[in-house]
């Protein structure tokens, strides 16, 4: 039995649950989350607690269990708490600001890049060398993390550009005399 697929999902206070059929939609403080999981996973919910059954222990269920109990607690930290993912701007004259929702990007181009946000995600820049992506979704909060990220990846030569706050770049040496 699946470790990960039979740990149980505590649904706490504030937060609904809504299963018919494959489709389960979550509504909790922060927003509404809906996905539709595999015909073959049951979803069951008791006393506060979600859990996760498998009908079989055939390879392909045994890959599901794991997975939909994985999302559909996903689903449930998104709703209550929410998802952040945090990026650093490193080099000369390198920065970042909000003008209204949108995010404005100076990362050595000869325009600022602006990236409008998508639905249920805001950005916050607290310092100008610094990103905050916030939202509910945490597959689309990665998504637009690395979005981001791939405007002006960091570099191996001098390290400038944009990164994961505390991600590690491999430096190169470069042209020796």
């Amino acid at each position: 039995m699946s470790r990960i697929g039979r740990a149980p999902i505590a649904v706490p206070a504030g937060v609904s649950i809504d299963i018919a059929g494959t489709a389960v939609t979550v509504k909790g403080p922060k927003g509404e989350l809906a996905m539709n999981i595999h015909p073959n996973m049951t979803v069951d919910i008791r006393d506060g607690v979600m859990t996760v059954i498998r009908p079989n222990d055939s390879g392909p269920n045994r890959s599901l269990h794991g997975l939909t109990r994985t999302l559909l607690s996903n689903m449930v930290t998104g709703v209550t708490t929410g998802f952040q993912k945090k990026l650093e701007i490193q080099g000369v004259g390198y920065r970042a600001s909000k003008k209204g929702d949108d995010l404005e990007i100076l990362v050595g181009y000869s325009h600022p890049v602006v990236v409008a946000p998508p639905e249920n995600i805001e950005f916050e820049v607290p310092v100008p060398t610094q990103i905050v992506v916030k939202g509910i979704d945490k597959q689309r909060v990665g998504q637009v993390a690395a979005d981001i990220r791939s405007i002006r990846q960091p570099e191996p030569y001098k390290g400038k550009g944009i990164r994961y706050e505390g991600e590690v770049v491999r430096r190169k040496v470069g042209k020796r005399a």
